[in-house]
């Protein structure tokens, strides 16, 4: 740890902690029907609390997507109907059962039905590498994998012959009762297995077990006064424990959820779905907040809106900046902290007149039975206006990672008593105010988060050493200059010349998901050293503003619409120049960055474009071609390209 962090330089405290407790008790439901959560509740199974709230709000709406919608009768009936199908090939033994299903109300079926069965569930993203997938599917031990009509290819060869495959669409809905199933089990039996990236190159298993799930959405509705009139949208990937925690908090609470799949969408279309369905809870991490924020025009207000929580990576005072100029007077900004080990430890609430001096953004007090420690190099705490490592002492962590004793006992410390309570070190660093208020420092090692996503760079570093003609390579995070982060990678060739971007990108794309991919790649002829040997990071130059080595040659933009289109993909880019035949994506370019090219394109343009046409027309000179069509077709009046709403189906089993 840098021993200029444990200085006795003084912070200064932060406007606004005293109202902490005022700011929450804003978070009532103008309805007045908040339950509270009591902790006796927590002594149970998150499938016999769900199904309680079945019986008691049958036909309230559960979930809906742009294409389904299930009430809570219908959601709990089917669910018990695949249970039983699991419970028929598989026995009522607890063990991991594998999804690979669509964003979206199948996935949500799958998850209750497994708990149900008295199993735990590990969700695998149909996005990612197959070789990652694979990794986890055989890491996990599952034997079955639940699928979908769409991933029913991938599933099969993903499992191969040592893993039974369930098409959940195939099934006959009247071969098995839908009765609620009389199977209590323990608040100690794992809940769910999500694999997170590992500091040994290789991704690492976090169980969870029904009364950690419970403790920690109890915390949620007591804190943020969920009630079952609200809405709650859930815009990641289930693979993301973040979206599991948006979910459990909707229909552990009688609530509604209103997943929208930003992956398929973009966010140009969020605003109108948090309106048009009125949304009073939203909740992402900050890169896809930043983003979203870029698609609005200054005139939403989104009237039902009432929290907007961000959690997965730090606060800026500018994310706060936004949330007073785009949101309603009463709706309240919250910025939590947590980790799949941990799950929520502490909160911050922040109103319109909440200030916020400084650089950064309190991560606020400990939770509910939660403790926050910071600990110094020799485990033992550094006291207040220090720097530390952040240890959350609780009875309520994970069990561990699965099948890695080793890296449970080194991450997971007994409690100083030795009693059922215990200190997970969570490598972020912190510094405790005298209140007890915790401000977030950043990560004491190299693990970081990038849009939302926790990531061990030792495993983007692993798979990039992995490849021809790499000798060495260092990934660390970079801001662009709009402040977001993205990873750089800095590497030493074997021998020239050097590997193009576009090859290393194709090549960690087998490998490695899409957000661990880094934006820039830099070939040195040698790592910068210190003079004791180790790497001089802060001698790591910043990726050059030059368009990067692609395999095509550089064609300037020559139409009107395509220097408009060149513009704005440099910019976005932070680029000095692209070429009509350069691909977005083999730019350094992401779904989110897409989401903004496509935000600045209707500005331009004055008609919506669907984010797939980005993707489907990655170079300038070919998306170029596809407006002026539409312009000349007169889609401009249209005001829109995009697709119908879509109505209500059956979700068939």
């Amino acid at each position: 740890m840098n021993k200029a962090l444990h200085s006795e330089r003084s912070y200064p405290l932060f406007a606004g902690l005293n109202r902490q407790r005022s700011i929450q008790a804003q978070c009532f439901h103008p309805a007045g029907s908040f339950i509270e959560f009591r902790k006796d509740e927590i002594e149970q199974s998150v499938a016999a609390r769900f199904a309680r709230l079945a019986r008691e709000y049958p036909d309230r709406l559960a979930v809906k997507t742009t294409t389904q919608e299930l009430t809570y009768e219908e959601l709990n009936r089917t669910a018990n109907r695949v249970a039983r199908v699991l419970i028929q090939e598989r026995g009522t033994g607890a063990e991991p059962i594998a999804l690979l299903l669509e964003h979206g109300a199948s996935v949500i079926v799958a998850i209750f039905a497994v708990l149900k069965a008295g199993k735990f569930y590990l969700p695998l993203d149909p996005t990612y590498p197959q070789a990652r997938s694979k990794t986890m599917l055989a890491d996990s031990q599952a034997a079955l994998v639940l699928t979908d009509a769409p991933n029913l290819p991938l599933a099969r060869e993903l499992a191969g012959s040592g893993h039974q495959v369930i098409n959940l669409d195939e099934l006959n809905p009247g071969l098995f009762p839908s009765d609620d199933i009389e199977s209590p089990l323990s608040p100690d039996n794992p809940a769910y297995l999500i694999y997170t990236s590992g500091s040994t190159g290789r991704p690492k298993g976090v169980v969870q077990t029904h009364r950690n799930v419970l403790h920690d959405i109890r915390n949620y509705t007591n804190a943020f006064h969920i009630c079952p009139e609200d809405r709650l949208v859930a815009l990641h990937s289930y693979s993301f424990a973040d979206t599991t925690r948006t979910t459990n908090a909707a229909l552990l609470n009688g609530a509604s959820l209103y997943p929208f799949d930003v992956g398929k969408e973009g966010l140009v279309p969020v605003a109108e779905w948090l309106t048009r369905h009125e949304i009073t809870i939203y909740r992402s991490v900050p890169t896809t907040f930043r983003q979203f924020i870029r698609t609005l025009t200054g005139e939403e207000r989104f009237p039902k809106l009432r929290l907007v929580y961000m959690a997965g990576e730090p606060v800026y005072p500018r994310d706060v900046d936004q949330y007073k100029r785009h949101f309603n007077d009463d709706c309240i900004f919250i910025n939590g902290m947590g980790s799949t080990e941990c799950l929520t430890h502490c909160w911050y609430f922040i109103d319109k007149k909440t200030a916020i001096d400084g650089y950064h953004v309190p991560i606020g007090h400990a939770l509910e039975d939660i403790e926050i420690l910071l600990l110094g190099d020799d485990g033992k705490e550094v006291g207040t206006q220090k720097v530390g490592e952040i240890g959350i002492k609780s009875r309520y962590l994970s069990p561990g990672y699965w099948r890695n004793p080793e890296l449970t006992s080194a991450a997971f410390l007994s409690g100083p008593d030795h009693g059922n309570e215990r200190v997970y070190r969570t490598g972020d660093l912190g510094l405790m105010l005298e209140d007890g208020c915790v401000v977030h420092m950043g990560r004491k090692d190299f693990q970081v988060k990038v849009r939302g996503h926790r990531i061990e760079v030792v495993e983007v570093e692993t798979a990039l050493l992995g490849l021809d003609n790499i000798k060495e390579a260092i990934v660390m995070v970079r801001e662009t200059q709009s402040g977001d982060p993205r990873l750089v990678a800095y590497l030493v060739a074997t021998q020239a010349p050097a590997s193009k971007p576009s090859a290393l990108r194709d090549e960690l794309a087998k490998k490695l998901p899409d957000y661990m991919i880094p934006s820039a790649f830099v070939f040195l002829d040698a790592l910068p050293l210190l003079p004791n040997g180790k790497l001089d990071r802060r001698a790591l130059p910043a990726p050059a503003a030059a368009r990067p080595d692609l395999e095509t040659f550089f064609v300037a933009p020559g139409s009107p619409t395509e220097i408009l289109l060149g513009q704005i993909w440099a910019e976005t880019l932070g680029l000095e120049r692209v070429g009509v035949h350069d691909n977005f994506f083999e730019l350094g370019g992401h779904s989110l960055l897409a989401t903004q090219v496509i935000s600045r394109l209707r500005d331009a343009f004055r008609f919506e474009l669907p984010l797939r046409m980005l993707f489907e027309h990655p170079t300038i000179a070919s998306l170029a071609e596809q407006i002026d069509v539409l312009s000349w077709a007169g889609k401009r009046d249209e005001g829109s390209i995009r697709g119908g709403q879509g109505t209500r189906e059956e979700i068939k089993f």
